[in-house]
């Protein structure tokens, strides 16, 4: 049994078969994930044990950067009357949760950045144009296309509006690639 992990029963015996069930699936996440810190996993049946009573299983798993907590409680799930199956799915939730944690620390998922925000602080309509004033003190250019929904002709000098900004500058400086309005008097129709 690998040093890191440890596992214990609670109002049931101890049994080797379930814990050499337990000791596989420890090595398939070790596998995934060689650094583990550490695995205890808890096995508790109800304190007196009858025909049709559900395990519940809890793995706590540390890996540098990251504590997984995963705990298979489910009172109507009557798969669980199986300590094979309660080790399984817990198991399988834990391998979720690592791999997502490893492809974050990779930088595999995208994070989204949040739009920018602002307000119109002047239009050019016979241009097709204006500027953004955002909330550090930038002025940010757009043009009518990047607004949504055709939404130009509606916009004021004032109005709250949402926006991304577009990879290179534009000669006016920075340039929003999508403008969304906010606001009551922006809102779309209910269909």
């Amino acid at each position: 049994m690998p040093s890191w992990l440890q596992i214990t029963f609670r109002n049931i015996d101890a049994s080797p078969a379930v814990e050499a069930k337990i000791r596989e699936r420890a090595r398939e996440l070790e596998q995934f994930f060689e650094r583990i810190v550490s695995c205890r996993v808890v096995i508790e049946a109800p304190n007196r044990r009858r025909q049709g009573d559900l395990f519940h299983i809890r793995v706590d798993l540390k890996v540098p950067g990251k504590e997984i907590v995963v705990k298979r409680d489910p009172p109507g799930h009557h798969a669980h009357e199986d300590i094979y199956v309660a080790v399984r799915d817990c198991f399988d939730a834990v391998r979720r949760q690592l791999e997502d944690h490893v492809r974050r620390r990779r930088g595999d998922v995208k994070t989204h950045d949040m739009p920018a925000h602002g307000k119109v602080a002047s239009l050019m309509a016979e241009r097709d144009y204006g500027f953004i004033d955002t909330s550090d003190g930038t002025e940010v250019y757009f043009h009518r296309n990047a607004v949504a929904n055709g939404g130009f002709e509606k916009l004021l000098v004032g109005d709250e509006v949402r926006f991304s900004l577009h990879q290179r500058e534009a000669e006016k400086g920075p340039q929003a690639s999508h403008v969304v309005p906010i606001g009551k008097h922006h809102l779309q129709p209910q269909r």
